[in-house]
């Protein structure tokens, strides 16, 4: 179900919580909000449909790719950029890095890792300060 998109910077600042199987229908509402705001969003987090849940969600070419309880084990690169955002008004500066690994669990809650370049893991990054309450 497509939901709205929360704009609060004070629920936004708060820091999600672990995702469980009980969670699957955050995660397909998650995917549908994505798809239905694609012309202008390439990744979201959970809470930006106000649900305080370890989930994101990130446009990977054709396909959407949902990582749960996402953590990133290695990154390289480190360069400096501005970052717009659906839930906020405007860019602001941050640091990504150009090559990142992640352990995740995909929607079918099974273990996954991934190893990100480019603008796709400048997207993961983005959405994991997200469930981090890390307002860029």
């Amino acid at each position: 179900m497509i939901k709205p998109i929360i704009r609060d910077p004070l629920f936004l600042s708060q820091k999600s919580e672990p995702a469980t199987e009980a969670d699957k229908q955050v995660v397909q509402d998650l995917l549908d909000t994505l798809q239905a705001n694609q012309d202008r969003c390439v990744g979201m987090a959970a809470n930006m449909i106000g649900i305080k849940k370890n989930i994101i969600v990130v446009a990977v070419g054709p396909f959407m790719l949902a990582m749960i309880n996402a953590k990133i084990t290695k990154k390289k690169d480190a360069f400096k950029t501005e970052e717009g955002c659906l839930s906020l008004e405007g860019v602001r500066p941050c640091t990504r890095y150009k090559e990142i690994e992640v352990d995740y669990l995909d929607r079918n809650f099974k273990p996954q890792h991934g190893k990100y370049t480019g603008w796709t893991a400048q997207i993961i990054q983005h959405e994991l300060d997200h469930v981090a309450g890390i307002v860029i």
